[in-house]
């Protein structure tokens, strides 16, 4: 059976509760600040920015195999390009 999805928010709201699973396992594991929407931007953005044609099982299947230390560097990375246009934002009200 093939699914079609009218849009990303579709699709996510068919995934999330393998996000949920997922977010669970991961607090177990003692990643707590992890949460769905963490897992699910960093998979279209890291993961699937090139993919083309992925199936509902292919999609879970990542979610479900991603690990804690992959999402820890990516919102590592994020906080410290979040921290730099802060700071260049903060620096150009100076100007």
């Amino acid at each position: 059976m093939e699914y079609e999805f009218k849009s990303q928010e579709e699709l996510f709201r068919r995934v999330r509760p393998a996000l949920r699973s997922k977010c669970s396992e991961l607090h177990k594991l003692g990643y707590s600040k992890i949460k769905e929407f963490d897992i699910w931007n960093y998979l279209i953005i890291k993961k699937w920015k090139q993919a083309t044609g992925l199936m509902l099982s292919d999609i879970v299947s990542d979610i479900m195999n991603v690990t804690g230390d992959e999402l820890n560097t990516y919102l590592e990375q994020k906080a410290i390009e979040n921290k730099r246009m802060q700071s260049l934002n903060n620096n150009l009200e100076i100007i």
